[in-house]
């Protein structure tokens, strides 16, 4: 029953959603259309991330080596990230904080399936070393891709409000996977009213979170009169309710900045 009642209350979050893409339909600026888009799918994030995770959109990523990132959708965080703004309002976030980023698309072809996944892979390649050690505590450490991290490395998904059909779309990513080691695939690739491409563990052909070598592309498509949102709530709770980041240390992101200027030095003896 209260399965029943969350699948009811994710069909209607589905029509509004649908309902305000259409009204962005009529903006006239490109570009004030693609910010609504992506502020429909931050607010509908927000509501089913963890509350250790924070979703933002109008984001760059940097990191302490000068490293920066395209411009991103949606940026999941760490809530206590740092609020560095821009005058232009961007958020500038540190890559040491980031969970995870989403790509919003319209209608996903292949050109728009390939930027996505170009962007998700450059932001991956992005170092995570500005962190402060915990003295005395046992290291964590976390497994994906096929590699073992000290972090919580950045998971890449995307979210289309329409594309071609799903099967083309997975042929098409396969493809592009194919050439590429698993630490630059995207994670999963969400369509309203479609459904979802995810990966399957290579060991028991479960669904997983994250792909590892060997993985394999599964297609699922959206139940009838029903949408993407139940199992991409659960997703959300899958890859994120366990996220978690070691103390930020701004101390590299400073460089050779100078600090102030000593003038005068006092001994308390």
């Amino acid at each position: 029953m209260t399965q029943e009642k969350l699948g009811r209350i994710l069909s209607s979050v589905a029509k509004r959603m649908r309902a305000d893409f259409e009204q962005s339909r009529n903006f006239n600026h490109n570009g004030e259309a693609g910010t609504s888009r992506e502020a429909l799918i931050r607010e509908f994030l927000s509501g089913y991330l963890p509350s250790h995770v924070e979703a933002v959109h109008n984001a760059e990523i940097v990191a302490s080596a000068g490293e920066v990132s395209p411009q991103c959708d949606v940026v999941l965080i760490d809530r206590g990230t740092p609020p560095f703004t821009t005058l232009n309002g961007y958020r500038i976030i540190p890559n040491e904080c980031v969970y995870g980023v989403v790509e919003v698309k319209t209608k996903l072809d292949k050109a728009q399936l390939l930027d996505a996944c170009e962007k998700i892979a450059k932001v991956r390649r992005i170092g995570k070393t500005a962190y402060r050690p915990i003295p005395g505590l046992i290291p964590r450490s976390v497994s994906a891709y096929g590699r073992t991290f000290d972090f919580f490395p950045t998971s890449g998904m995307i979210v289309a409000f329409g594309s071609l059909d799903l099967e083309t779309i997975g042929g098409h990513l396969i493809e592009w996977c194919r050439k590429r080691d698993p630490i630059e695939w995207p994670d999963s690739v969400w369509v309203l009213g479609k459904g979802h491409l995810q990966w399957t563990d290579p060991r028991n052909g479960n669904l997983d979170r994250s792909p590892s070598p060997g993985a394999s592309l599964l297609q699922v498509d959206a139940m009838p009169e029903d949408d993407i949102l139940m199992p991409l709530a659960l997703h959300l709770n899958i890859h994120f309710s366990d996220a978690w980041m070691n103390p930020l240390d701004l101390v590299p992101y400073s460089g050779a900045a100078p600090l102030g200027l000593g003038v005068r030095k006092w001994d308390s003896q």
